[in-house]
């Protein structure tokens, strides 16, 4: 119903010379359907207040509602054309009034869990990229055409959304920044099995997919077909379930968006830097009790942020790793996306994190992605699952291979992770899975190479990348090492 409305508010964007990439359609989309969505949502508010003979507080302004300068109507329903703002106008009143009013409600919010400083939030950290205020009404008359005032049209809106998000992460070498495969999050929630009253987190969000694929999982079960939860456990699933930390701007505008969409009205996303937290200071009331989470790597953090971590590394994954560890309460479960060279890495911090990751958790499924996994982006990964508070005794392995090369036109799909789906539940034993006892692995190098024995080596050299990313490991070492050395001179 709203695919060639999303399609026509591309072509607007596309025209126009302020938006020249998917990030920028995205986010222009994003803040203009986050208004629509908060008039729809005071509308049914004041609708049901009216009901029971009370009156509704509305959040934002007359002047500044959606339905008043972006929207229009005459008495008849019909859009009033000769009251719409438009061309320099339309530009001077979203640029010099509405945004620094939407700006304001971070100040003037009660607590950061309201909608009042989510508003601000997102409207800080975000500017209208339209030059022309002739393809900004365009863009503005598309939108108030969708709808979010029935389940149905949000669940629809989503599916968008997600694809909106899917061409963003596809567009650059940086997609898995901001998109990672649904199909590789689906399968890591069924490993993980989240239950309803569990606290769920991820601490480097980007667009908030592996909680919204989580929401999914709890509000509709495992087959989508539904599930019967009563009005508390929806309560919670709104206000108890789902927490997130996002550093960068526009994925934290578009993770609000995405799970807004997914039905959470108030999305509990914390826009920080997590790796600025001293994983000393964290109490048992902090922790969770599910982590899932793509953190981003290849990042170098400064000095004063390692120190944070009991690890030294200027790797951003390897210290997301360790944040993740921290915050599980005993006996939480994660699964966690890393680039598969944390596996055989010979540098002092990977194999200091590989110990303190099988001495104090149960690493007891390692699934090896192909390459391809992750559009826009050439690494190779795995996805770590593990539960804390008990050490690890064996690990099973997976290595996904899905009969084809991965590509945009051919991603990974559902179909493709059903074997490890099935597999998993009884850590079973086949051609592409096998089971490593802890006593078998070296506990100097604490190398946990995926190494299919099922299968002949193909060739005895060792992966280029891993090489190369042993380099770049050694080199930032030494680096360290020397910045130590010209200090004490």
């Amino acid at each position: 119903m709203f695919e060639q409305t999303f399609r026509n508010i591309d072509d607007v964007l596309w025209k126009e010379q302020g938006c020249s990439t998917e990030l920028d359609y995205t986010e222009q989309t994003s803040w203009m359907l986050f208004l629509k969505y908060l008039d729809d949502l005071e509308y049914e508010r004041a609708q049901e207040a009216e009901l029971v003979g009370k009156s509704y507080a509305f959040i934002i302004d007359e002047d500044f509602r959606w339905s008043k300068w972006a929207a229009p109507k005459k008495a008849d329903g019909s859009f009033d054309h000769d009251s719409a703002l438009t061309g320099d106008d339309l530009i001077l009143f979203v640029n010099g009034k509405l945004f620094p009013y939407l700006q304001g409600f971070r100040e003037r919010a009660s607590g950061p869990d309201t909608i009042e400083y989510k508003i601000g939030e997102i409207f800080s950290e975000i500017r209208n990229r339209f030059q022309s205020g002739y393809s900004l009404r365009d863009a503005l008359e598309l939108i108030d055409t969708l709808s979010f005032r029935s389940q149905k049209e949000k669940h629809e809106l989503s599916h968008l959304y997600e694809a909106k998000i899917r061409n963003m992460g596809n567009a650059g070498r940086n997609g898995g920044e901001y998109y990672t495969p649904r199909p590789l999050i689906r399968a890591m929630i069924r490993g993980i099995k989240p239950k309803i009253g569990e606290r769920i987190y991820d601490g480097a969000a980007g667009s908030a997919g592996f909680l919204c694929e989580a929401h999914d999982y709890l509000r509709y079960g495992p087959d989508g077909k539904g599930s019967n939860l009563s009005t508390k456990d929806l309560e919670t699933l709104q206000t108890r379930t789902f927490y997130a930390k996002e550093k960068k701007s526009l994925p934290y505008v578009i993770g609000i968006m995405n799970m807004i969409l997914h039905g959470i009205e108030t999305p509990n996303i914390q826009h920080t830097n997590s790796l600025t937290e001293n994983l000393s200071d964290i109490q048992e009331k902090d922790r969770f009790d599910v982590i899932l989470a793509n953190p981003p790597f290849g990042g170098k953090e400064r000095k004063e942020i390692q120190q944070n971590f009991p690890i030294k590394t200027g790797e951003t994954a390897f210290l997301f790793l360790q944040h993740f560890i921290k915050y599980l309460k005993a006996g939480g479960r994660a699964a966690i996306v890393i680039k598969n060279t944390f596996l055989s890495n010979s540098d002092n911090a990977s194999r200091a994190l590989r110990k303190e990751l099988l001495e104090n958790c149960n690493l007891h499924t390692i699934l090896d992605c192909p390459g391809g996994t992750f559009l826009g982006a050439g690494v190779k990964t795995v996805v770590l699952f593990f539960e804390k508070g008990a050490p690890t005794q064996k690990i099973w392995y997976y290595h996904l291979d899905p009969g084809r090369s991965l590509g945009k036109t051919n991603p990974l799909n559902d179909n493709d992770l059903k074997e490890f789906i099935e597999l998993q539940a009884s850590f079973a034993d086949s051609d592409e899975s096998w089971t490593v006892n802890i006593e078998d692995v070296d506990k100097v190098t604490w190398d946990l190479s995926a190494k299919n024995p099922n299968k002949a080596e193909e060739d005895p050299l060792r992966d280029p990348e891993v090489i190369i990313n042993e380099i770049e490991t050694l080199d930032k070492e030494s680096e360290e090492i020397l910045e130590g050395i010209r200090g004490m001179l």
